[in-house]
């Protein structure tokens, strides 16, 4: 959260003069690397962490948990036709949410209760006033869908109705947003709990 309020989200935004997408990620990997570390892998992190992207020509989602970090979490942040896509392993990559925006499939695999998050709720009295709203709601309706069945496969999930409020990109809010997420799941401490016992 720091790191977001510290950062000018307009200046990571540059024209990327591409076919396939308007901006380019470059300014948003210089960022990471030095926060991260330019060579940092998978492995070297404290926590397993499991990363989605979607393959636009193979039209499937594509999972990383070893190796180099950064190509992937850039692959999985490159929301289509907003981003271009990130070039790795063979493959135009981009956000896994696309296709898959609740991947459950590789904690599914541990065996364990999967504690779902969920920060996009669908707001029914939206008002779409201009071409950039309606892009906008478009991805999140497309991108929403696919998340029904992998909600009923969560022991618990975390859905904050007042997200509902907001816009899929709504960076200058994301102190508002993350006090409603925070807040939410501390209201869901008891059932957490239950879920560790």
């Amino acid at each position: 959260m720091r790191l977001l309020l510290a950062t000018n989200v307009a200046r990571l935004t540059r024209p990327a003069f591409s076919r396939l997408g308007l901006l380019g990620l470059d300014a948003v990997e210089a960022l990471l690397a030095s926060h991260l570390g330019p060579q940092v892998r998978f492995e070297d992190l404290r926590l397993p962490l499991t990363l989605v992207a979607t393959d636009l020509l193979a039209g499937e989602s594509v999972y990383f948990s070893t190796g180099p970090l950064l190509p992937p979490l850039l692959a999985s942040s490159a929301v289509p036709i907003v981003y271009r896509a990130v070039q790795y392993q063979g493959r135009q990559l981009v956000d896994g949410g696309l296709l898959n925006n609740l991947p459950v499939e590789p904690l599914l695999a541990f065996g364990g209760p999967v504690v779902g998050v969920h920060c996009n709720p669908i707001n029914r009295a939206a008002h779409i006033p201009t071409l950039r709203r309606l892009v906008e709601r478009t991805l999140q309706l497309a991108i929403n869908a696919n998340t029904a069945h992998r909600q009923t496969q969560c022991a618990l999930l975390l859905e904050p109705p007042a997200l509902r409020d907001f816009r899929p990109l709504d960076y200058r809010r994301a102190a508002e947003i993350f006090d409603i997420g925070y807040r939410y799941a501390l209201g869901q401490a008891a059932a957490l709990g239950a879920l560790l016992a």
